[in-house]
């Protein structure tokens, strides 16, 4: 997660959604926080039972989606995987997620956003949402361009 919101924002959105902040959603708010990388829920739910081991994953969840419906996290569920999440991003961002190890690299291309701007006013659309996700294996060192 980003550290752009902070744990504060985040009790503000959940008490908006009609949730009591508890001493249990405020340990997931703080590991939420402090996470780098796109965690899933039971990633989560494992930092958050170390602290307090009366918190269930149906809490985890419950925070989790109140957040995404706020806007103030988005879920991916990269290749059919479970659900992963971040800190809505202030700046559009693609993902490019490694086969191997699950890794999640975060990249941005100019290049590519003109491209699909490109493309979507050719056929007549204006894009409003969109999300690419690239994904791959780490190519060995001195390997090159394969065509």
């Amino acid at each position: 997660m980003r550290k752009d919101r902070e744990p504060a924002d985040n009790e503000a959105i959940l008490r908006g959604a009609g949730l009591r902040i508890t001493r249990q959603r405020r340990i997931i708010l703080d590991i939420l926080h402090a996470t780098e990388g796109h965690p899933d829920a039971a990633a989560i739910h494992a930092r958050a039972v170390a602290q307090d081991s009366r918190i269930s994953l149906a809490t985890v969840y419950r925070t989790m989606r109140a957040l995404e419906d706020s806007g103030a996290i988005q879920r991916h569920a990269f290749e059919g995987g479970p659900a992963r999440f971040e800190q809505a991003p202030p700046d559009h961002h693609d993902h490019l997620i490694d086969l191997d190890t699950g890794e999640v690299v975060e990249f941005k291309s100019d290049r590519i956003e003109a491209i699909q701007e490109e493309i979507a006013a050719r056929l007549g659309y204006e894009i409003v949402h969109h999300r690419l996700e690239l994904y791959g294996r780490r190519v060995a060192k001195g390997v090159k361009d394969r065509k």
